[in-house]
């Protein structure tokens, strides 16, 4: 399950509720074979909230956005052309310093809702965008 145990602790600071949806989103990929390679990957392009590798090989940028509710907008609208942009530069800087040329790459949008309950609500967009 994907609790969490203080609810108002997490809901009322931004950062720890970030910290909980990438955790939950993580745990959310593990649970299909993938496997982590990096968390917060930061350059001077942008950053990339998790690396995973799937089960075929293919390396999976995931831009998580969490979310205590949607009541003033839908969460992907966080995600903007200038949002992918910094990330496809990130991702080609990891690409080249891991020399992961060979490999196939996607780009995942992750959206993590947390519900009354405290358990996390996840929407998943396999391949959101192309370099």
């Amino acid at each position: 399950m994907f609790l969490f145990r203080n609810k108002k602790k997490i809901l009322s600071d931004p950062h720890l509720l970030g910290q909980w949806g990438q955790k939950q989103c993580e745990k959310f990929f593990k649970a299909t074979g993938c496997k982590t390679l990096t968390r917060n990957f930061s350059c001077s392009s942008g950053e990339i909230d998790l690396i995973m590798t799937a089960g075929d090989g293919t390396v999976v940028f995931v831009e998580v956005k969490t979310r205590a509710d949607e009541k003033f907008a839908d969460a992907e609208s966080a995600i903007t052309s200038a949002k992918k942009q910094r990330m496809i530069k990130a991702a080609n800087l990891f690409v080249k310093k891991y020399k992961l040329d060979n490999y196939p790459l996607r780009f995942d949008v992750v959206i993590v809702i947390a519900d009354e309950k405290g358990k996390a609500q996840i929407r998943h967009y396999e391949n959101a965008f192309a370099p």
